[in-house]
């Protein structure tokens, strides 16, 4: 596509169409309310984005209305978070106005605000966390109640144009926040405030609306104060009790000034409990980012145990992980491989021990060790020799791990069967 001038009221390169695209198609999704995937939507690619392009620039686009999908609540029975997906179109143009946007406002967030933004990750703000949770005794775990649910879109139009002038992301933007959710059974639900969840330009509107409505107010009114915030999950930390319940009920002002609030049954203070620290106090763990910050065991590089608050895979996410894995059904895959399993699988696998294993990862063996005995079952529903003795397929699967150590994304973190080689000679025969 050629970048050439027109007399459009709007200039927008085509090759940053070009680029938008691309960047949707490498983040993959599924299809809006139009029913238009990818792959579709890619047999007249030329023609959809010469369409794109052309609309954006003359402002005759409208989006479409935004595909409603209500995702169960990690661990909360019966609750739902709604999950707004754009068509295809409208996610290539989001996507070129946060191209546009990002460079302007990248350099006026605050650096501990680390949800959506290029060079920073959940692992950084989990890391940070940790470390200043050794130097402060409390934290004020935050929970703000619907927060993407409930963004005033005036307030956030506002905090964009003093960034920006550009008219024809203003117009769009404000086209995008207003455009209403179509339900599965067809009906349509108005919205005059919030950003939908999962939509490309969702993110970086958020990240500015809180900078505006916490990260600046924190800088300008409690500098002392340190926090790490991701999208709208965040936790300060303080020096005291006392301290840690003042700016609970000073945030809780700002946030109602705003148009937001917190989630008082969520919302706690948190006293970071370790040997140097004395006395108890009801609350002494909490959750960030699908971490669980409490008093574990640790070892020093010494070899002396010692108690320190730190961050492991917390409950919630081991629930869940454990029901994916239940579901994958390997007891009614007898026609597959051992080697087909591990192609299925190790991608999921691996992605949790990039995530989960990076902080305490000794938390997630009993999980893998779970799955071994999975694996076992499998083995003893797919050989007639193994069956009705379990220890014989326990013997099996060890074999297997002793001859191809790597074949399991959770065998190569050390979480393995009983190695056959303890069983002599005799035993791994029986085994085979």
């Amino acid at each position: 596509m050629n970048s050439t001038k027109t007399a459009k009221p709007f200039e927008i390169p085509k090759r940053q169409v070009w680029k938008a695209y691309l960047q949707v198609k490498r983040n993959s999704g599924s299809a809006g309310i139009d029913g238009i995937s990818l792959e579709d939507f890619e047999l007249k690619i030329g023609k959809n984005l010469y369409k794109l392009w052309n609309r954006m620039s003359s402002g005759s686009y409208h989006p479409q209305a935004v595909k409603l999908v209500e995702i169960p609540k990690a661990g909360q029975k019966g609750e739902t978070r709604p999950l707004g997906i754009p068509t295809v179109l409208d996610r290539i143009a989001q996507m070129l106005a946060v191209n546009y946007l990002e460079p302007i406002l990248e350099p006026i967030f605050h650096e501990d605000s680390y949800g959506y933004r290029p060079g920073k990750s959940a692992h950084d703000a989990v890391e940070r966390a940790r470390r200043r949770c050794w130097r402060r005794d409390w934290v004020l775990d935050m929970d703000i109640r619907r927060f993407f649910d409930t963004i005033d879109h005036e307030l956030l139009l506002k905090a964009l144009k003093r960034h920006t002038q550009e008219r024809w992301v203003l117009l769009y933007i404000e086209r995008w926040l207003k455009v209403p959710y179509q339900r599965s059974n067809g009906k349509s639900q108005a919205r005059d405030q919030g950003i939908p969840q999962g939509s490309v330009i969702g993110p970086i509107l958020a990240n500015l609306f809180m900078h505006y409505t916490f990260d600046e107010w924190m800088k300008r009114n409690y500098p002392d104060i340190q926090f790490e915030r991701y999208a709208d999950d965040s936790i300060c930390h303080c020096r005291s009790k006392q301290e840690a319940a003042q700016l609970q009920e000073a945030i809780s002002e700002r946030l109602s000034q705003c148009g937001l609030s917190l989630n008082e049954r969520k919302t706690k203070l948190v006293y970071c409990r370790d040997d140097d620290r004395r006395g108890h106090h009801e609350n002494e763990q909490f959750d960030f980012l699908g971490f669980t910050f409490r008093a574990r065991r640790s070892k020093n590089r010494w070899g002396k145990h010692f108690i320190n608050f730190s961050p492991a895979i917390s409950n919630k996410a081991k629930v869940r992980i454990g029901r994916e894995i239940r579901s994958w059904n390997l007891q009614n895959r007898s026609d597959k491989s051992i080697e087909d399993l591990a192609r299925m699988f190790n991608a999921k696998l691996q992605g949790y021990i990039n995530y989960y294993g990076r902080f305490y990862k000794s938390a997630l063996y009993p999980l893998f060790q779970s799955l071994n005995r999975r694996l076992s079952h499998w083995a003893s529903r797919k050989f007639k020799k193994l069956r009705r003795h379990k220890r014989r397929s326990e013997h099996w699967l060890g074999k297997v791990c002793y001859q191809n150590p790597n074949l399991f994304a959770h065998w190569r973190l050390g979480v393995r069967p009983p190695n056959p080689e303890n069983l002599g000679v005799a035993g791994i025969r029986r085994a085979v």
